[in-house]
C-alpha cells in the first residue's frame, strides 16, 4: 500500500506518449507490451528493482508492478532509448500515474542514479527518501537491501553451456554489445570454417545473448528451442 507524500505528486503525462497493452510482467522493472502490431519489451526507466533471486524482495517487486500495470491494462509509454539488450527504456504511465515513480515510492524499487538524467531526478530521489523514512519494501532493513546493481556484479550470469550435437551446426555466441557475429565459438565441428562469416547462419535470442548457428553445409541450419 502506497502512503501519500505531501511533498511529492506522481508525475502526469505531459508530453507525447504511445499507448500499449500490457502482455506480461517479467520482474520489477520489465514488462512486455503490445504497441499496435508490435511486441515490445520495456525496461522501466530510471529505476532498478531487486532481482528475482533477491528473495523475497524480487517477487514482491514483481507483484507490485503487476498491481500497478496489470496484464491487459492500457498504458502509455514515454520512450527514452533502446538498451544493449534491445529493450525499449521508457517511463510507463497508467491512468495518469507514473508507474516507474510509484514503484520507487512504494519501496518496490530503487532510484537508478546512474540513469536518472533522462527523468525528473528530484522526484525519484524524493520518492526514495520517503520510502526509506517509512521503512517499506526494500527499506524494511536498515540502510536498505543490497542494491540490485551491486548484486549483479557479484552474480554474473555465465555463458550458457553448449551441448554438441552429432549432426548439428557449429554454434557461436555473441554478446549483445558486439557488432559482428561469431565473436565466441563453442563446440566447433570438424571442417567448419574458422569464422563462419561467409556461411549460412540463423540467430536466436537466449536471454541477452544472440546465438549464431553457423552451418558448413548449404542451406539454413535448424535451431533448437533455447
Amino acid at each position: 500500500m502506497i502512503r501519500p507524500f505531501p511533498l511529492l505528486a506522481l508525475l502526469l503525462i505531459t508530453g507525447p506518449a504511445s499507448a500499449a497493452s500490457v502482455l506480461s510482467v517479467g520482474d520489477g522493472d520489465t514488462v512486455r507490451v503490445m504497441e499496435g502490431s508490435q511486441r515490445l519489451t520495456i525496461r522501466l526507466a530510471c529505476i532498478d528493482a531487486p532481482e528475482t533471486a533477491q528473495r523475497p524482495y524480487g517477487a514482491a517487486s514483481r507483484q507490485r508492478l503487476q498491481e500497478l500495470a496489470p496484464v491487459g491494462s492500457v498504458v502509455s509509454l514515454r520512450p527514452q532509448t533502446t538498451d544493449k539488450y534491445g529493450r525499449t527504456v521508457a517511463e510507463v504511465f497508467r491512468n495518469g500515474q507514473n508507474v516507474n515513480l510509484a514503484m520507487v515510492s512504494s519501496g518496490a524499487a530503487f532510484a537508478y542514479r546512474k540513469y536518472l538524467a533522462a527523468c525528473d531526478g528530484s522526484a525519484y530521489l524524493g520518492a526514495e527518501a520517503a520510502a526509506q523514512r517509512q521503512r517499506i519494501g526494500v527499506w524494511a532493513v536498515p540502510g536498505g537491501i543490497q542494491r540490485p546493481w551491486d548484486w549483479r556484479k557479484g552474480n554474473q550470469r555465465p555463458w550458457p553451456s553448449c551441448r554438441p550435437a552429432r549432426r548439428g551446426p557449429c554454434w557461436w555466441l555473441q554478446r549483445p554489445e558486439a557488432h559482428l557475429p561469431g565473436d565466441r565459438q563453442l563446440c566447433p565441428r570438424p571442417g567448419a570454417a574458422e569464422t563462419g562469416a561467409h556461411l549460412p547462419r540463423q540467430e536466436r535470442r537466449w536471454g541477452g545473448l544472440r546465438i549464431i548457428a553457423v552451418s558448413p553445409v548449404a542451406g539454413p541450419p535448424q535451431l533448437p528451442n533455447v
